[in-house]
């Protein structure tokens, strides 16, 4: 679940530009912050969430390894074999290699494809409780935005006494009893750090 779930506070970030609550004249606007990282590392469910995903990614990444060691194979036996061969052989036995490529390339994204529409139902439900405990905050709070502060916004200085980060963590904690747990059996990752064999020329 990697690369949604190191995403995770900048897909909050996104939602979190601000939550306004009103018109209320500027000079008397009560504002606070929040840290996105802090919230989405330590809000309930998050760790199960990721425990799921990588459960559901096990068969898939020992599929993928399978696949890509079957043409790593097939392409060392086509570069072992490939001075005896004539050449029609060596473009017969390139055009399967290719072939065998390609349809390892067309798996491995179908399986990725399918892996982050699983990230994204595992996820969605973390960073709606984020929202919504943000948001109760915020109005019992008084506060006419909340902003985050993490790295890569735009705010430069805030007073500390303005972070409301460990309230909102409290409020998430209290609801999580009611919160629903992930539900299995959807598609998983193909794994990260696969390499694409080389295909050897055709003659």
């Amino acid at each position: 679940m990697r690369s949604y779930f190191r995403a995770m506070p900048l897909a909050l970030a996104v939602a979190l530009v601000a939550l306004l609550s009103g018109t209320a004249p500027a000079q008397a606007q009560k504002n606070a912050y929040i840290r996105s990282s802090v919230l989405l590392d330590q809000a309930p469910g998050r760790a199960d969430a990721q425990q799921q995903f990588e459960k559901e990614t096990a068969p898939f990444s020992d599929q993928i390894k399978r696949m890509n060691d079957s043409l790593n194979a097939m392409i060392a036996n086509y570069t072992k074999a490939q001075a005896t061969l004539t050449p029609a052989a060596r473009e017969t036995r390139g055009r399967e290699i290719q072939g065998k490529q390609a349809e390892y390339q067309r798996r491995t994204n179908d399986l990725q494809q399918k892996a982050q529409q699983r990230e994204a139902e595992l996820v969605q439900p973390i960073l709606d409780r984020v929202k919504g405990a943000i948001e109760e905050v915020r109005v019992e709070g008084g506060y006419s935005f909340v902003f985050n502060a993490d790295q890569g916004s735009s705010l430069v200085a805030m007073d500390k006494n303005l972070d409301i980060t460990d309230r909102v963590l409290t409020k998430l904690r209290s609801v999580t009893a009611a919160a629903p747990k992930p539900t299995t059996g959807a598609p998983a990752a193909a794994p990260s750090g696969v390499t694409r064999p080389q295909t050897p020329p055709l003659d």
